[in-house]
């Protein structure tokens, strides 16, 4: 290869040190340098207990749950026909449910399939990575009974899940899930089958396996995966069983029925619903395990992926996509209210009498379904108004389900319950698009006519329908020109939802900037909510309210949740104040949060603001470790290495950083140059 030449290197020299003060600058909100240190950081208070143990002591704290059966033969044999049992299975003839019988055939737009079976043994032929046929051995698959995924493993040791699923629920058919959400796919979307956007050990296996234990050797470029359990097994719920197993007393395990709700509602909440998780989900030291708190390690996806607007969600903040129970339920009266949680409603796994896993009443009513019966334990007197709360005859118009629990969740090609259990708003469909139960029956009537018929036979109706309209008013896009008053007044509202608040914080931010700054600020002032602190500060920083808020932000340096500790750490660095910087450098440090990636990334970006290239480029690495996939590190590492001389090694991460993703133009542009060595 030809010597690089200077003036490439001085390009990307500037490129660099331009992407290190645009992620600082745009937390500032201006072009200055960052003032004098200021103080030194306080001493932050001891963090909340987790999980100390290493990745081998965990699974060595798990014993399995077929070792469960030996003592609870009754549960083990309940939960094997339940359907957390077939989360994952091996794909043989015993799980498998898809049409494998040799010639079956699927076409889309843009993927293709064939599938065949032969003796115990199961093969999906599509297009792979580099856009030829190839038959890939499908060795598991996920769940069975709406939707069968296969997943196959490639020779990196990468779990990718196969294109094409089986539509249990449907026509017993084939269908592309991914192109039906995504559009079409080809071998450079993120979404194409065989890229890592759709890697199992990614995106599935945290909440469909117990005991998971997955790694990346950087070295080698290539997964290793263990774990205790196919499926959400005992040790999911109960916690690692080696000690009860050894002792059987049962204070060595874990009741979820016995926690306080808080702690009982986290165990389910760990997977029934999208969250970001705290530490990497490589990082199996500081994995959750019941008995702990939620909010210790994970933050709900709500209404936004990052900076981004998540398309699973309807206008007024209601979860539109299944799996998001845990968003959708903590948004209901019944939880803020009530104190309802998932076990409120439903039973173990393990209970074989419980139809859909719902507890029922002792004397549930004859005339309707399991799951209304379900509600009769709290709302006794609504079952016992009947038709004079109802207003309807039809014995379907009875159920608490059809109107509090519609099925307007999209699962793409199957309908579920909405557990956010509020009141219709046909307003808002007329305004902005949101099904409403009410139509979901009355197909033929209009949305103006189903809002009339509310007014009419539930005139008390209107002061609950006027916190959706609300939301909606803030946070639909097409309303954004007039939404500014609406989504402040979620903010201030301390009756409203955490998580809907953090989400008002957001857009008031995005849409805002500078104007934003005095609500944010004060809602931060105003709450002891670590969720919703989190939201407000990482909002400030978006705004460019950082150093506005500065004194109060190096307050909660001391703070009990890591979340925001690490959040106004950043902030405040990013501002240039020393004290974040300070507390940036002991959360990277300490072993409780030194696998923590952000301080990492941000201590790396302000070693290349002072021209430090060694230490950024460590502590770059050190992020990686931590977070392998992490294209934007990889990148930025690899500009610092072409600075330094070293070409070879920029390559190499510029050639991981297209492992990840493919479509990264960054990093195609970059090892286009270097190989052209201009």
């Amino acid at each position: 290869m030809r010597p690089v030449r200077p003036a490439l290197l001085a390009l990307v020299f500037f490129a660099l040190l331009g992407t290190a003060a645009g992620v600082t600058l745009a937390l500032r909100g201006r072009g200055d340098e960052p003032p004098p240190p200021v103080a030194s950081a306080p001493t932050p208070k001891a963090p909340p207990t987790l999980a100390k143990e290493n990745v081998s002591s965990l699974r060595a704290a798990q014993v399995g749950a077929k070792a469960c059966g030996e003592c609870h033969e009754d549960q083990h044999a309940g939960w094997s026909k339940d359907w957390h049992a077939r989360a994952l299975s091996p794909a043989t003839s015993a799980f498998v449910v898809g049409d494998y019988t040799p010639g079956t055939h699927f076409k889309g737009d843009s993927s293709e399939a064939w599938m065949r079976r032969e003796g115990d043994d199961h093969f999906m032929r599509t297009k792979g990575a580099d856009g030829q046929l190839s038959e890939f051995p499908v060795r598991w698959v996920v769940g069975g009974k709406r939707m069968q995924d296969p997943v196959t493993v490639l020779s990196d040791g990468r779990w990718q899940v196969l294109p094409v699923y089986f539509h249990v629920t449907g026509q017993g058919e084939w269908v592309d899930y991914s192109e039906t959400k995504q559009g079409a796919l080809t071998p450079e979307h993120p979404f194409f089958w065989a890229n890592f956007r759709r890697s199992a050990q990614h995106a599935c296996l945290d909440c469909h396996v117990t005991g998971l234990d997955a790694r990346y050797d950087r070295a080698t470029r290539t997964w290793s995966t263990r774990f205790t359990d196919a499926g959400v097994g005992c040790e999911s719920c109960h916690g690692p069983g080696a000690k009860h197993a050894d002792t059987q007393a049962p204070q060595d395990i874990i009741q979820p029925a016995k926690l306080s709700a808080e702690l009982g509602f986290a165990v389910c909440a760990q997977c029934h619903g999208p969250r970001r998780p705290l530490f990497p989900i490589l990082d199996g030291a500081h994995r959750f395990q019941p008995g702990q708190r939620y909010e210790d390690f994970y933050q709900p996806i709500v209404l936004f992926v990052g900076t981004e607007r998540s398309g699973d969600y309807f206008t007024d903040g209601r979860p539109s996509t299944s799996s998001f129970e845990y968003q959708a339920l903590i948004q209901s009266r019944c939880h803020t209210q009530g104190g309802a949680t998932c076990l409120t409603c439903h039973t173990a796994p393990h209970d074989p009498q419980a139809p859909n896993e719902l507890h029922l009443p002792d004397k549930p009513s004859a005339t309707v379904s399991a799951g209304s019966a379900t509600c009769q334990q709290c709302h006794a007197d609504l079952f016992a108004a009947g038709s004079r709360h109802t207003r309807h005859r039809a014995r379907e118009a009875q159920d608490c389900v059809a109107c509090h629990l519609p099925p307007v969740v999209s699962g793409v090609l199957d309908k579920f319950a909405d557990h956010a259990m509020d009141v219709p708003a046909p307003q808002n469909t007329s305004r902005h698009g949101i099904p409403n139960a009410c139509n979901a029956c009355h197909t033929k009537e209009t949305p103006e006519a189903m809002t009339k018929a509310l007014a009419k036979g539930w005139p008390k109706a209107a002061k609950r329908q006027e916190r959706r309209l609300r939301l909606a008013d803030a946070f639909d896009e097409k309303t954004a020109s007039t939404a500014r008053p609406a989504l402040e007044a979620v903010l201030a509202d301390t009756h409203e939802v955490p998580s809907l608040r953090g989400a008002a914080a957001r857009l008031l931010a995005q849409r805002h900037k500078a104007e934003a700054v005095a609500a944010l600020h004060t809602a931060l002032k105003g709450t002891r909510d670590s969720r919703l602190r989190l939201d407000l500060i990482e909002s400030l920083g978006l705004a460019g309210g950082g150093k506005d808020a500065s004194e109060d932000l190096a307050a909660l340096l001391q703070d009990g949740s890591t979340w925001v500790r690490q959040a106004s750490a950043l902030t405040l660095a990013s501002v240039g104040d020393a004290r974040g910087v300070s507390a940036l450098e002991q959360l990277a440090s300490r072993p409780e949060t030194s696998s923590l990636v952000q301080p990492h990334i941000l201590l790396a970006q302000l070693a290349v603001r002072r021209k430090d290239l060694a230490t950024a480029a460590r502590e770059y690495e050190r992020a990686l470790d931590l977070q392998p996939y992490n294209v934007d590190a990889l990148i930025r590492l690899a500009d610092i290495y072409v600075v330094q001389g070293n070409v070879k090694q920029g390559q190499e991460r510029l050639s991981e950083a297209l492992r990840f993703d493919p479509q990264s133009r960054a990093a195609r542009q970059r090892l286009s140059m270097l190989k052209q060595g201009r």
